[in-house]
């Protein structure tokens, strides 16, 4: 009996072996791709962070007065032209 149960135990330790080696490859391969998607998201957050700083530069009263100016040929009305609606 105890003869017959040696290989069996043997074969259980192996699997169970391996499995744990299995385990631990694929907890550090995880690993890895956490930290890399990390880095991705914080090399995501600066060009956020870039990019809303160049909007509000974009958005300053005098550029976008300027681009009314230059590009769409807009100016500020004379007095005359002004017409004041009462509500």
């Amino acid at each position: 009996m105890r003869a017959a149960l040696l290989p069996v135990l043997l074969l259980a330790v192996i699997a169970s072996a391996m499995a744990v080696a299995y385990a631990k490859h694929q907890s550090r391969r995880l690993f890895i791709e956490l930290q890399a998607l990390q880095a991705e998201r914080d090399a995501m957050n600066v060009e956020w962070g870039q990019l809303q700083l160049e909007q509000s530069t974009y958005t300053t009263h005098g550029k976008v007065e300027d681009a009314a100016r230059k590009r769409l040929g807009m100016k500020i009305p004379e007095t005359p032209q002004l017409m004041i609606q009462q509500p």
